[in-house]
């Protein structure tokens, strides 16, 4: 079995993001693998082998071209969520993105298989884009094994004091899209009088369009934002875990998310976690979390505060999350996606 991945992302902006973590660590997986019946081939646009039996699109974007209509191959598709299509007011694709998502759409009907990160996914994937709920798998994603809890004292004085973090602090991972309920968050933050710190590259960034509907809370947040609100900018690994390890708790309430992975990422590190009842974050976090109404403010702030005061509640909930994210690993991505493969190829 000769397979071809498509690591484009991994030379895009998207390197810095969810989809560059999983094309980077599903590769990394892959290659582990010790069967004498399995090849893999990096490729970027336009490269594809001759020989191989089958091409895995490692993204899908709903408005630019990242399936192409022609292809001679079986092909497979990671489709991590449908967020735009979920919110298509915060999301507008304009006139050229309508006309690529109609094409993207036609593309997509003659892959041989979708993988997605979530049940929650798989369902709107059959909603919103009329794909074959029997020809799409759910693969979940897993936490990088870096991600641990620490015990050196001087790891976890160097960064905070790199990061000039205070000694409290709730922390979020990721962009200021609407899904994410930045503001919401930022808010809930307040009412309970912790401070907040928000890693990140795309929180920093200025060179924006500030006019974009999708850049409305990115905007908001530069212009709002605090002392009590500490933006880090892009935040290497090795830094990433002792922040996880730092945080007094993690929270991630969003309105939406294909995934998640912040969420596991925290748990594995020691973390208490405080996030959304909504989309995948409840299927992703089992009973390892303190669930809250992204919609509620109040209730947001409400649980961040009972897991700061309430000790026993925190014990649990970091006991609880350390197991939860053991369930998940990149070998068991390798695995279940080989399986897709292999599905696939044989088919007729």
């Amino acid at each position: 079995m000769k397979v071809a991945i498509d690591i484009s992302p991994l030379k895009s902006a998207h390197q810095f993001r969810g989809i560059g973590a999983y094309t980077k660590n599903l590769v990394k997986a892959l290659q582990s693998f010790k069967r004498a019946d399995f090849e893999l081939v990096l490729v970027e646009e336009g490269e594809i082998p001759q020989d191989c039996d089958l091409i895995h699109y490692s993204y899908f974007d709903l408005f630019f071209m990242t399936l192409p209509l022609m292809r001679k191959k079986k092909t497979v598709v990671t489709i991590h969520d449908t967020t735009p299509l979920v919110f298509p007011e915060h999301y507008p694709p304009g006139i050229k993105g309508k006309l690529k998502f109609r094409a993207q759409k036609l593309a997509l009907r003659t892959a041989s298989g979708v993988i997605t990160d979530s049940k929650n996914s798989k369902k709107d994937i059959t909603k919103y884009l009329d794909y074959s709920k029997e020809k799409i798998h759910v693969v979940y994603l897993a936490a990088a094994d870096i991600f641990k809890p620490i015990t050196s004292h001087q790891s976890l004085v160097t960064v905070k004091q790199k990061y000039h973090l205070p000694s409290k602090f709730v922390l979020y991972v990721g962009d200021v899209n609407y899904n994410k309920n930045i503001r919401g968050l930022v808010k809930a933050c307040e009412k309970a009088k912790i401070p907040l710190v928000i890693v990140g590259k795309q929180a920093v960034e200025r060179k924006i369009d500030r006019s974009h509907p999708e850049n409305r809370d990115l905007v908001w947040l530069q212009d709002y934002c605090k002392s009590s609100i500490i933006l880090t900018g892009f935040v290497p690994d090795k830094d990433l875990v002792v922040l996880y390890n730092l945080a007094t708790v993690y929270c991630q309430p969003s309105f939406y998310e294909g995934f998640g992975l912040p969420v596991l990422e925290a748990m594995a590190c020691g973390t208490p976690v405080v996030t959304s009842k909504k989309a995948s974050l409840p299927e992703i976090a089992g009973k390892a979390a303190v669930f809250v109404d992204p919609y509620d403010i109040n209730d947001i702030a409400n649980g961040l505060t009972v897991v700061i005061e309430d000790e026993d509640l925190r014990e649990d909930l970091i006991e609880k999350g350390l197991k939860q994210a053991k369930k998940f690993s990149w070998e068991k991505v390798a695995n279940e996606t080989y399986k897709v493969y292999q599905e696939i190829i044989t088919k007729k």
